[in-house]
């Protein structure tokens, strides 16, 4: 069929992209690919439909189908969105994703090359066109090309090479896909679902959690919609949530399982009624995280994986928990964070602690029995702050205790709680002793940016303290605000506040950090201390974890490119990447920030960046299939680089 046709077929209804599809993926460099083989007359593919009875279709978009057969696409999504959008000038109804990838397309018809406009390069120079606008008027706007082109003398001996040129690019909309048909009474949903993903391994192949999804969108095609639209209020307020993160709650409230394949047997009504009581819930496990640990945003929100655990916990009591009840629960989320519960195999241990509360009718000791069990004990040693960096596990520990004791700023002297107004009272990380001192004082990294070595200050007095050594502020912040130093756990003695003292100060400071925690969890079990004694203490390793995000301003230039590729149409990195031994869930380095599969997710291979880290640190994630960058300027060229020239044509 030809390209021309294919178009046609999707303004009037005769073709469209099934539910279970993921969105546009593709970025300039496939696209001005695809347009480079065109041109040139290399074979792209031909195309996948499911043949089906619109009346029965679950399609993408808001686009109605026309009666009759409609030819769902399977494969080829990618290439006849990207087709669509140069030709047309605008996406397909059934378009989510990145526009850019296909606007501003230029043709050189000196070079026969496609690029992307580039003001500079193309402004002044008629042999750059808009493919668009050539598309758009076909033949009868040569005659408006050629005129321009003559009026440069330079030109004339060339216009008969550039008419057939500008034919040519014509000549796109003609060219023909074979088209395979799926079709058949007995091509049910997960047949075909399966069979994409067959088609699709090299390419976009569905996830456990986006297949669970396209049978439930066969059901209730507004599915996917609705749980985007809790996943966006969430991102307004600081939580970075995904479909298939949601759809484990939603699963969790349904079934009692943790795999999505208990989703499959379920109806539109119990999964519509499964999806509000979850969302539901998620916001009163959020507002509970937020509100008694003052854990309220993402990069602190350590154990994300529990809260579909506490979701489940929360439906069985009808939503509501007494004060003891809430306090229970809030202390095994801490304890499944700072032990790194949920960080191997997700799944599993999901369904253990769900098999937990199910065996034993909702027990939260054994649920907390479970932990100590595997930990060898819940009570928080000296040791356990031994670990560096804004990204480590205890990090939001410290944030926790900040909050709930209400530690105070050393700027105002007045509690640090949740609510301060004002851009200059948002809390930042401070170094205590400040890292250029330290660095000449020929302290090692990790030391410098060593987890006791932090404290939570307003911006304003952070700003304001600067890298000035604590002999030299301590004293004025005492002097100005009596026990504002005692309430972020710094010792007593001022020969600690001295640099050559800086390791006999950690470990002081350790101590008093390691008790303060104790009694903030000890508070959660009001003060049934039972669970933190009579044990031995939880595992305490020595053992210097790779890697780490070193400090606010480093977290803040990876959270500023995270926030740049986005913009890109492209996916969002996962920040302070918890690499662990996947049985064990033993954690064995922090990667900066990653996109395991990929900023093209599924197209382009698992990236990290990592930024001041080590050889060791670099080769260990390289061996783990990660291409590494070392600058936030290296993995922009790489980004960009995407949109290089390319006269391949890439998977879909």
């Amino acid at each position: 069929m030809q390209i021309s046709s294919i178009l046609d077929y999707i303004d009037n209804g005769h073709m469209a992209l099934p539910e279970f599809q993921r969105g546009y993926v593709w970025g300039r460099e496939q696209v001005r690919g695809l347009f480079q083989s065109l041109y040139r007359g290399h074979p792209v593919g031909s195309l996948l439909v499911w043949a089906t009875d619109a009346s029965t279709a679950t399609h993408r978009g808001d686009g109605k189908l026309a009666p009759g057969v409609v030819k769902l696409l399977l494969d080829g999504q990618q290439r006849i969105t990207s087709l669509y959008g140069v030709i047309r000038g605008k996406p397909p109804r059934f378009f989510d994703g990145n526009a850019k990838a296909f606007t501003d397309l230029r043709f050189n018809l000196a070079s026969e090359d496609f690029e992307f406009y580039q003001p500079i390069k193309m402004r002044d120079d008629p042999l750059w066109i808009d493919v668009t606008e050539v598309m758009q008027k076909g033949n009868a706007g040569i005659g408006a090309f050629l005129t321009t082109l003559s009026q440069n003398p330079e030109n004339l001996p060339k216009i008969g090479e550039y008419v057939g040129r500008l034919n040519q690019l014509l000549g796109i909309r003609d060219k023909a896909f074979h088209i395979e048909e799926v079709t058949g009474a007995d091509k049910t949903l997960d047949v075909v679902v399966d069979i994409f993903n067959r088609v699709n391994s090299g390419g976009t192949k569905l996830s456990k959690g986006e297949l669970a999804l396209a049978k439930i969108c066969a059901d209730w095609p507004e599915a996917r919609d609705t749980m985007k639209t809790s996943i966006a209020r969430w991102r307004s307020e600081g939580y970075d949530f995904t479909l298939d993160w949601l759809l484990r709650s939603v699963n969790t409230v349904l079934t009692g399982e943790a795999k999505f394949l208990y989703l499959h047997s379920q109806g539109a009504d119990e999964i519509a009624s499964a999806l509000k009581r979850a969302v539901k819930h998620i916001d009163t496990a959020l507002n509970m995280i937020g509100g008694r640990l003052g854990l309220d945003h993402d990069r602190v929100l350590f154990s994300k994986f529990a809260v579909p655990v506490m979701v489940r916990y929360l439906d069985s009591k009808g939503g509501h928990l007494d004060a003891k009840t809430r306090d229970k629960l809030l202390f095994w989320f801490v304890q499944s964070g700072m032990w790194g519960r949920f960080s191997g195999s997700v799944e599993s241990f999901i369904d253990k602690d769900l098999g937990i509360l199910e065996q034993s009718g909702g027990d939260l000791d054994k649920l907390i029995g479970e932990l100590r069990l595997a930990q060898g004990g819940l009570r928080v040693e000296p040791g356990h702050f031994h670990s560096w960096s804004v990204g480590a596990r205890f990090y939001p520990v410290l944030y926790m205790l900040t909050r709930m004791t209400e530690a105070r700023d050393w700027g105002t002297g007045l509690p640090l709680k949740n609510n301060l107004l004002g851009k200059m009272s948002r809390l930042e990380v401070h170094h205590i002793f400040p890292r250029a001192r330290l660095y000449e004082a020929n302290y090692a990294r990790a030391e410098v940016n060593a987890l006791a070595n932090f404290c939570f200050l307003t911006k304003d007095t952070n700003l304001a303290i600067s890298d000035r050594r604590p002999e030299d502020y301590f004293p004025e912040i005492e002097a100005a605000h009596p026990g504002a130093l005692r309430s972020q756990w710094i010792p007593d003695d001022p020969a600690l506040w001295r640099i050559e003292n800086y390791r006999d100060f950690m470990e002081a400071r350790k101590a008093l950090l390691a008790e303060a925690t104790n009694t903030c969890l000890a508070s959660l079990l009001h003060d049934d201390t039972s669970w933190l004694a009579g044990s031995r203490a939880a595992r305490i390793t020595d053992r210097v974890l790779l890697g780490g995000i070193a400090s606010e301003d480093e977290a803040k230039e990876l959270e500023a490119l995270n926030a740049w590729v986005a913009a890109q149409g492209l996916a969002h990195g996962q920040m302070a990447y918890d690499f662990v031994e996947p049985d064990t869930g033993e954690q064995r380095a922090i990667f900066d920030l990653v996109w395991p599969s990929g900023v093209q997710e599924e197209l382009t291979e698992p990236v990290a960046v990592l930024l001041g880290e080590s050889g060791e640190l670099i080769s260990m994630a390289s061996a783990a299939g990660f291409r590494c960058f070392t600058s936030t300027a290296a993995f922009k060229s790489y980004v960009e680089g995407l949109n290089a020239p390319n006269t391949g044509l890439a998977a879909e």
